[in-house]
Formats: structure tokens, sequence, C-alpha cells
């Protein structure tokens, strides 16, 4: 089994349960940008992926849901240490769906995001 994109990145922790998502990421130095903070496609990855998880934990096992649009507003830079990524399901329509995620580390938000996903059925 090859190894996917947010295992590469080393993500871990993830949970999901009821339009919630958990995860988790030690930023190392491998994470960071030139400015020497975490790269924002780094952080716009981890609320993309605890958003999709938290849809996926409300749909069936072989739907797929597919980031339709996302918005990431940037609060704060990101320093190597522990990220923690939160995913939650807002609005559920008939064919997509709208959630919110937020990046923390040590206790102050870095980054907050709106997603809508369209959940294609394989």
């Amino acid at each position: 089994m090859t190894e996917s994109f947010v295992d590469t990145l080393g993500v871990h922790g993830r949970t999901a349960d009821d339009g919630t998502a958990h995860l988790q990421l030690d930023a190392t130095e491998q994470h960071l940008n030139e400015a020497g903070t975490v790269h924002g496609g780094v952080l716009a990855t981890l609320v993309d992926t605890a958003m999709g998880q938290a849809v996926r934990s409300l749909t069936g096992e072989d739907d797929v849901p597919a980031t339709s649009q996302l918005t990431v507003t940037y609060l704060r830079a990101g320093k190597p240490g522990r990220l923690a990524a939160v995913g939650r399901v807002s609005k559920q329509g008939e064919h997509l769906t709208v959630c919110e995620a937020d990046v923390e580390q040590e206790g102050r938000t870095l980054v907050h995001a709106v997603a809508t996903f369209a959940v294609l059925h394989t």
C-alpha cells in the first residue's frame, strides 16, 4: 500500500465522528517557508483534510467528498511544533455540504477556513 499525501506530510491522530474531525501535525523545518513560518499550503492542506474527513463521517462508505470551494483566512504565522486542526460540518444540503475548520497552535488560532464539498458517489 502506498503512503497518502497527508501521511507523507506527517499528519497523525486522525479521528472523525458525527460531522467533526480532528487531526494533528508536528511541524518541523521541512514544513516551513523561506520566512521560517509554517507554509500556507501546509495549513490549507490541514483544514481541507479535516473538513473532508468531517464530511466523510456523515456519508456512505463509497462516497468521496470533493472540495469545490475553499477559503482560508490566515490569522497568524505558525512555527515548528504541534498543530491541531478541527473540521466541522456546518450545513448539509442535498448535493453540497458546507464546513468550517480551524488550525490551532499553543491555544491560538492560526487559520480559519470555510469550504463547500460535493459528495461523489462511486
